[in-house]
Parts: C-alpha cells; sequence; structure tokens
C-alpha cells in the first residue's frame, strides 16, 4: 500500500470527532485548523499541499500546493507522524454540527470525489487535489459542485457534512437530483452534471437555486441535509443587526418589545 494503514474510532452525535491511532512511523494529514487532541510522541508539521509527492522536488511540490488555492484551501496541511516506541492517538474534530464520513479509497477504486470544503483528514499518502469538470455549464452554474476535490489513493480518508447524511447506492442509469449544496461526494463512476430546473415560476418563487445536480449510476452518493451556506445563512438572518437585542423575538410584542425594554434612546 501507498498509503499508511491506520485505525480509527469515531465518537459523538451532532458535533462529532475522529481518533485515529497510530503505530510507529506511520501518519495523517489534516486540513488545518481540526486539530482537537493528541497523545505525546506526535510530532505535528507544516507541509506544503497534502505532502504526497514530498519527492517531486520543488516544482512538485508548488503545483500540489497551488492546487488548493483553486478550491479556496490553505496553501499547507498539517501531517501528524508517530515517532514513539508505541502506538499514539491524535484525534480531529468536525467544523460544524454534522457527520464524519469514513471513506475507504481502496474500496472506491482508488478515487472519491467530494466537496471542496468536505476534506478532514487523512492517511499519509493520499493526495488531495482539483476535480475539473469537463463541461463549461457547471462552471458557471454548479455552485459548490464546480470545482471539487479529488481523493485519490488507497488508504482512509475522512470528510465531514452538515446535518443527517444519507448514502445512496445507484443502479446502472439510475438518476437523482440533489441541490448542489447538499451533494457531499460521490464515487468516480458516477455521471455528475447540472440541470435547469426550468419554468419561470419555479425560477422566480420556488425559493430554491435555479440550478441542480443531476447524478447518474452506478454508483454511491452522499448527500447532507444541512449545508454550511443554507445554516450560515440562516443564522445571519436572525442575528441581531447593528448588534441590538432582540428581546421580543418569537412573542407578539416583536420589535416593541425592544423599545420598552429601555435599551432604545430617543
Amino acid at each position: 500500500m501507498r498509503s499508511h494503514e491506520i485505525d480509527y474510532e469515531i465518537f459523538g452525535e451532532e458535533m462529532q470527532f475522529v481518533e485515529i491511532e497510530l503505530d510507529p512511523q506511520e501518519a495523517v494529514v489534516a486540513e488545518a485548523g481540526s486539530f482537537m487532541m493528541m497523545e505525546t510522541g506526535i510530532q505535528m508539521e507544516t507541509i506544503f499541499g497534502d505532502g504526497s509527492n514530498q519527492d517531486s522536488g520543488v516544482l512538485g511540490k508548488l503545483f500540489s500546493a497551488g492546487k488548493r488555492l483553486l478550491t479556496g484551501e490553505s496553501l499547507f496541511m498539517t501531517a501528524y507522524l508517530n515517532q514513539g516506541s508505541g502506538k499514539k492517538k491524535v484525534s480531529f474534530a468536525s467544523p460544524y454540527p454534522g457527520r464524519i464520513i469514513p471513506i475507504d479509497l481502496a474500496e472506491k477504486g482508488g478515487k472519491f470525489i467530494c466537496q471542496k470544503d468536505a476534506f478532514l483528514c487523512a492517511a499519509k499518502g493520499v493526495t488531495v487535489g482539483v476535480e475539473f469538470s469537463k463541461k463549461l455549464g457547471r462552471g458557471f452554474f454548479g455552485g459548490e459542485g464546480f470545482i471539487m476535490q479529488k481523493l485519490e489513493g488507497d488508504g482512509m480518508a475522512f470528510v465531514h457534512a452538515g446535518g443527517t447524511i444519507v448514502r445512496k447506492e445507484l443502479q446502472p442509469g439510475e438518476v437523482l437530483k440533489v441541490d448542489t449544496g447538499c451533494l457531499v461526494g460521490f464515487s468516480q463512476t458516477v455521471d455528475y452534471d447540472i440541470e435547469f430546473v426550468g419554468g419561470i415560476k419555479n425560477s422566480i418563487f420556488g425559493g430554491e437555486g435555479l440550478f441542480y445536480a443531476t447524478l447518474r449510476g452506478p454508483g454511491a452518493v452522499y448527500i447532507q441535509s444541512l449545508p454550511f451556506s443554507r445554516l450560515a445563512s440562516r443564522v445571519f438572518a436572525a442575528a441581531p443587526q447593528g448588534g441590538g437585542k432582540q428581546k421580543g423575538e418569537g412573542s407578539i410584542l416583536g420589535g416593541i418589545g425592544n423599545l420598552l425594554d429601555g435599551d432604545n434612546n430617543f
């Protein structure tokens, strides 16, 4: 195997974290900011890109890191190497409420495609690259689905998604239509495209996006019920504007209650 063979356990419900057990000289790479805790004997090192091509020279390292800029990620990742004499554990936490999905790349034919912000961590040796769309329409209308990440190798990788996660196993020729923001990832055997919702009323008054993703089997598709963009927009809409208090929220008084609480100046 090219990738390090790691053991893991996932803990929690709404806010999960994954605990990875490393044998001596085994390593795991993770996105910056996902680290939670680790045992003594593990060395943390910042690396260019995913660290999968450390022997390819300066240009190879720069190219690996440069690909990450296209997905909006940092040029750097963090590697955690067990330099002790026994097994050591390191843990990585979810960035927001949802689920951590373990992906065995060996079972996926060596490749898995996911949203650009879904990747959490992976065994050292897994390549984190960019999956470019071959159709121009996806670039203009795909939203989160245009520039996606591809995880390649034969080791374990972990992706995170919001809310409840649904795994659909599509049969050959079976088609599933998904909101582009709800699409987490899919097997490389799945054909992916963007389709217009259609209809003036649907476009203007439907309250949904103008486009959705169509996925044609065979292969596995992972779907999330709460994309982070949707969560963030709801939080922003509910937040007080200008730092004001919203004590009357949900009551019949509403804004009148705010006028009576003594915090408003006239």
